[in-house]
């Protein structure tokens, strides 16, 4: 387990600060803005052309070298020629090529934002963890003191012979149980940590103070979640739809492919031996005439329309099970918003008055510790019971705000 060194010096982090530090740092970003940079670098030379070939050699030379020389007014045979050569690119197919390549890179922008979405949910579940464990251990603190001294009056009491020892023991071992689970929550506590320093692609080990206010509770019962919404708002959709669109432009590449692309090529030839110098100068067409460079295209142009209709069945799949998980988040999380209220209207404030009745009781000695052990521990799982449910509500929360995108 991670070692944290606590003291004052410890950073206080709110969660805009974490989320600002995950924007900047996480590998994943730095990956798509490498892969984004690369896609738009790359679209830079869509519309470049093809390097002009140059070549040299003996043009029309016999191998006898008797025969290279002029002999009795015949010209000699053989020439050095020199020949340049230049495709002219199809710009129809230049323009269709280059929409493609500018585009690949609208796809990852989106998965990037997307990406972003999920990591921030991390960071939101991790940093309300926090928050809840911190006010779990609060609460185990001021119920240790609590148990503390009843045990001290328990003692005096007995030593006076005004009390009995048959809750004695158990309040006692309730002091370990609580010890136990203070335990346990500060190792949630250093793992959520871990988790958070592992987000903002820092050392596992730096130790940070959280802000245990820095939470709201919202309402989203009165949102319409149709569709529109997250068309609106999710990334991964958007990404699908500029993958369709990708998918298109793909389409319109492949077909271009079947345009003519023109060429020039010129050839100039040193003659010797009384030759007269000469030269070639040729228009070029590079035409896929033959039917299995058409059946390739329209394979490929028929297989990416597939993978369209695919694209579009997964974007509708991913809508279909975010709205089904929205509708359902929300009304979950009412219920959790009325437990609470609840809890904090009735139940708690019951059983504070009932704790208080049953101390005052007790410090009159009309009650015995047996009742006003069961009181506390009534109470404090109340108390526990009240913390749990927020944490709950609170990551629902965050998941919800996931399915949103909400920052």
């Amino acid at each position: 387990m991670a070692s944290f060194t606590l003291g004052a010096n410890a950073q206080l982090l709110t969660l805009d600060s974490i989320f600002t530090t995950i924007q900047a740092q996480h590998p994943a970003m730095k990956m798509y803005e490498a892969d984004i940079t690369a896609m738009d670098e790359a679209a830079k030379g869509a519309k470049s052309w093809m390097p002009t070939e140059f070549a040299s050699g003996f043009y029309q030379t016999p191998y006898n070298l008797n025969k290279w020389k002029a002999d009795m007014g015949q010209p000699g045979m053989g020439m050095l020629m020199v020949s340049a050569q230049q495709m002219i690119p199809n710009k129809q197919k230049q323009e269709t090529e280059a929409k493609y390549m500018n585009a690949m890179s609208s796809v990852e922008k989106e998965k990037k934002k997307a990406t972003l979405n999920e990591l921030f949910a991390a960071a939101k579940k991790s940093y309300y963890a926090c928050i809840i464990t911190e006010k779990k251990m609060t609460i185990l603190q001021q119920n240790q003191q609590l148990l503390k001294m009843m045990l001290e009056n328990a003692e005096i009491r007995y030593r006076n012979g005004m009390d009995k020892m048959n809750a004695y023991y158990k309040a006692k071992a309730a002091i370990g149980s609580l010890q136990n689970m203070y335990l346990m929550l500060e190792n949630e506590a250093v793992q959520q940590k871990i988790i958070l320093n592992t987000l903002m692609n820092r050392d596992k080990r730096t130790d940070f103070e959280i802000d245990s206010s820095d939470y709201r509770i919202k309402s989203y019962a009165g949102q319409l979640l149709d569709s529109t919404v997250f068309l609106e708002n999710r990334s991964d959709l958007k990404a699908i739809d500029k993958n369709i669109n990708l998918n298109y432009l793909k389409q319109d590449a492949e077909k271009a492919k079947l345009k003519p692309e023109f060429g020039i090529r010129y050839d100039h030839m040193f003659a010797w031996a009384q030759q007269p110098w000469q030269f070639s100068l040729m228009a070029m067409v590079r035409v896929p005439l033959t039917n299995a460079s058409q059946k390739m295209v329209n394979a490929n142009v028929t297989s990416l329309k597939w993978e369209a209709v695919s694209l579009s069945q997964q974007k509708q799949m991913l809508l279909n099970e975010a709205t089904g998980m929205a509708y359902g988040m929300v009304k979950e999380m009412e219920v959790k918003k009325k437990q609470l209220k609840l809890y904090a209207d009735n139940i708690l404030p019951a059983l504070q008055k009932n704790y208080q009745s049953v101390q005052l009781a007790y410090n009159q000695n009309t009650e015995e510790l047996f009742m006003l052990y069961d009181a506390w521990e009534t109470l404090n799982m109340a108390e526990l019971e009240y913390t749990e449910t927020l944490g709950q509500l609170l990551s629902m929360q965050a998941e919800l705000e996931k399915i949103l995108e909400k920052k």
